[in-house]
């Protein structure tokens, strides 16, 4: 291990002093030679942790004043530990561990015996800020605790601080690589590089463009589409990296920490221009200063606050710009260096010999990763599910499928790391891949039909309505693939009714961006979308119209997300044909089996002569009720969503409507229909029927119609005349502009040649 920085010379008592080489004249960098490795290590700004012998031991050094005031590291002390450590965070003064088991310990500055964190399980990472610690579960999720005096733990406005986890619900969904904490702030990083930051933002340290604290989670929109892979937080800085190698800092530039050149701060993510083209591979803070590794030519470059030897240059001082660490050529030839750490004033390397690189580091070298379903998890669920080892199938499937930040990080377009350009016209999905993950469920019913129960029972009830960033909405793109399969199974309609309510549900603003994302999808998967809901709309129909009952709050559901879907094809370059949307025998919704049994029970009732017994009014008036009330609701229903109406369904709902106007000789509440005077001159009929139409809010007009400078009254001539005149003009228009069907029935057309609503 090399290290270098504050108290350095002693080597933390991780070895004798015999032991110890200074690995430059200067005596800047030592290399220590470890008899057990040290597999992970974490310095803050009191405490230095080590973890050694594979996870079986943890020792920590604290740092003492002296009688002279002078910091000094404390005696390296032991902790004893039930569980075998793979990752440890320093806040300022105490440390949290993360146990193989995936739970969370923490030891306090008044005792060295690890107590637990809440009822945390799961958790592959961990991080601490000063005074705030952040863990991320296996299954996506967030949690914090500690102080929240800047809003670091991410919770919201008005939060109090702490000392129980708590989940950051606004990153709920949101399929995380990587978590981070600095002083008083933090970040979370996707697995499709988005960023998010929050907490303390008074030097920029949140690359938001101003000063201004966030107790929320905000996307660092400044990195879009830069393909970051990490994130590092210093006291009140941070820097990035991208997956070209190209280092962004931002934030308090107080002693160069930033490496720009200059002691200025900056409040949006710059790039380090000196480190451009060296492809740096890890990065780490320090409170005040950073360090930027080339695994490319084994160099590390320091930057930052320098007074305790912490940048490794021999010289005791603080520089803006990057520089190399002293590191010998006679010790690091045949060493390679797996890890880069900063702390508070320290900096560290771990090194193993050439031959055996990376044999000594634990699972702890690189971040572990939330669970996600792929090929190999699916042969393994299809091989051994009809084995003892079903009940453990079993909970992956329900860890996998209750979590949308699961399915949210499976699936993605690696094809020239295309899911990094994820955007507002991009999922960063590849379909086909979910497709065929779904189809190769449907090969074992047992644990297609697991599937569907989790998904219906605890994801769609659970999605967030408020999603924080597109990543946030794939999920709304994946589970159509798994309607697909259950279609095909003729099953499914429940399911695709909570998933229509959970889409429906998304915030105006969310809805309208995936709108978008289905106008971007290519034909084949548009139309497994709209099959869901049309297939789903169509069995309630037939159920509808064969047994007694009421469909109509379903209906409204998927009939919803139909017309969401009409509305996202007239965005797309090539729209599929407005027939798909239709829906067959829709009209028969107003002869169901409820309204024919209704019927029924009216003319079987029995009218009592002498007059005295009211029953057969009162009876009779409560099912004319049910059955005005059910049809009401159904022209509702049908007036919302258009474009499940072909043109004669569309004639017939109308004529229905209007024969209720006439019956009941007033309008019909909803505003469908209106009555209209219509003015137009014989000159320019055309021009003056489209403008007047435009103008009305009706979707449907009964016109009563008068030519200028013209004295006849319409009583049904004047419009017979008309509607001939303007027959006339549509059928010579060019393009087509009229549709005329064998029926007699005639409609205008779209551009694409479909029919209008």
């Amino acid at each position: 291990m090399f290290s270098w920085g504050e108290n350095t010379r002693d080597g933390f008592g991780l070895v004798k002093s015999n032991d110890l080489v200074k690995a430059n004249t200067d005596g800047c960098v030592n290399f220590i030679h470890l008899k057990s490795p040290v597999t992970h290590l974490s310095a803050g700004n009191k405490v230095v942790a080590f973890i050694r012998n594979n996870g079986k031991q943890v020792s920590l050094a604290r740092m003492q004043d002296d009688k002279d005031g002078r910091r000094i590291t404390g005696k390296l002390k032991g902790v004893e530990c039930r569980e075998k450590i793979l990752a440890l965070s320093c806040c300022d003064a105490h440390i949290i561990l993360l146990s193989e088991e995936g739970r969370v310990f923490c030891l306090t500055q008044s005792s060295n015996v690890p107590s637990p964190v809440g009822n945390l399980n799961q958790v592959i990472q961990v991080a601490c800020g000063d005074q705030h610690s952040i863990a991320l579960t296996q299954d996506g999720k967030v949690f914090t605790w500690g102080q929240n005096s800047s809003g670091q733990l991410g919770l919201g406005e008005g939060e109090p601080s702490t000392l129980s986890p708590q989940p950051v619900k606004s990153l709920s969904g949101i399929p995380l690589a990587q978590i981070t904490a600095g002083g008083d702030h933090s970040f979370a990083l996707s697995l499709s590089g988005a960023v998010f930051g929050w907490g303390k933002n008074s030097a920029g340290q949140l690359g938001l463009r101003d000063t201004i604290d966030r107790a929320a989670p905000a996307p660092v929109d400044c990195l879009n589409l830069k393909k970051t892979v990490a994130v590092s937080c210093g006291g009140e800085h941070t820097a990035v990296l991208t997956k070209g190698g190209l280092v962004f800092t931002f934030g308090s530039g107080r002693y160069g920490q930033l490496g720009h050149n200059t002691l200025r701060n900056e409040l949006r993510p710059r790039l380090v221009a000196e480190l451009w083209g060296a492809k740096v591979t890890q990065i780490a803070c320090g409170r005040n200063h950073t360090l930027a590794f080339v695994g490319s030519f084994k160099n590390i470059y320091s930057f930052g606050r320098g007074e305790q030897g912490q940048l490794g240059n021999g010289v005791k001082m603080d520089q803006s710009v990057p520089l190399p660490v002293q590191l010998p050529q006679d010790h690091i030839d045949d060493q390679q260096i797996e890890q880069t750490f900063a702390g508070g004033n320290h900096s560290f390397a771990l090194c193993s010999s050439a031959k055996e690189s990376g044999k000594g580091m634990n699972d702890s070298r690189v971040e572990k990763m939330i669970q996600t379903l792929d090929n190999d998890v699916i042969d393994r669920w299809i091989l051994q599910c009809d084995s003892k080892s079903w009940k453990k199938i079993q909970k992956e499937i329900t860890k996998t499928f209750s979590s949308a930040s699961c399915l949210n990080g499976s699936f993605l377009d690696k094809r020239h790391d295309k899911h990094y350009q994820t955007s507002l016209k991009h999922s960063g999905l590849d379909l086909s891949l979910a497709r065929m993950a779904f189809q190769r469920l449907a090969e074992k019913d047992k644990v297609l039909a697991e599937v569907e129960d989790v998904v219906q029972r605890i994801l769609l009830p659970s999605l967030s309505k408020d999603p924080i960033g597109v990543e946030g909405l794939r999920v709304y793109l994946i589970i159509p693939e798994l309607l697909r399969v259950l279609r095909k199974q003729q099953r499914g309609i429940d399911i695709t009714e909570a998933f229509a309510a959970a889409v429906l549900r998304l915030n105006p603003d969310k809805l309208q961006v995936l709108e978008g994302l289905w106008s971007t999808l290519s034909d084949s998967f548009f139309r497994t979308v709209v099959k869901a809901f049309h297939s789903a709309s169509a069995e309630y129909l037939q159920q509808m119209a064969v047994k007694r009952c009421d469909h109509g709050k379903s209906l409204k559901k998927t009939f919803g997300v139909l017309q969401r879907l009409y509305d996202a094809n007239s965005k797309r370059r090539r729209r599929i044909t407005v027939d798909t949307f239709h829906i067959n025998k829709i009209c028969s919704l107003f002869q169901s089996k409820l309204v024919q049994d209704l019927n029924s029970e009216l003319r079987e009732l029995v009218w009592d002569i002498s007059g005295e017994d009211d029953t057969y009014w009162i009876e009779s008036d409560m099912i004319l009720s049910k059955i005005e009330c059910y049809k009401d609701n159904i022209l509702r229903l049908l007036k919302d969503h258009p474009c499940t109406l072909d043109t004669e369904a569309k004639c017939t709902v109308w004529m229905y409507a209007f024969d209720q106007i006439k019956d009941c000789h007033e309008d019909i509440e909803y505003g469908w229909f209106c009555d209209d005077t219509l003015k137009v001159d014989r000159e320019t009929l055309l021009d003056d029927t489209f403008q007047h139409l435009r103008k009305t809010t009706c979707h449907m007009v009964a016109f009563k119609v008068k030519f200028q400078a013209e004295n006849g009254v319409d009583e049904g001539g004047v419009s017979l005349e008309f509607f001939s005149l303007l027959g006339r003009e549509l059928l010579t228009m060019e393009p087509k502009t009229l549709e005329v069907y064998e029926s007699g029935l005639a409609w205008l057309t779209t551009d694409d040649g479909g029919i209008t609503d």
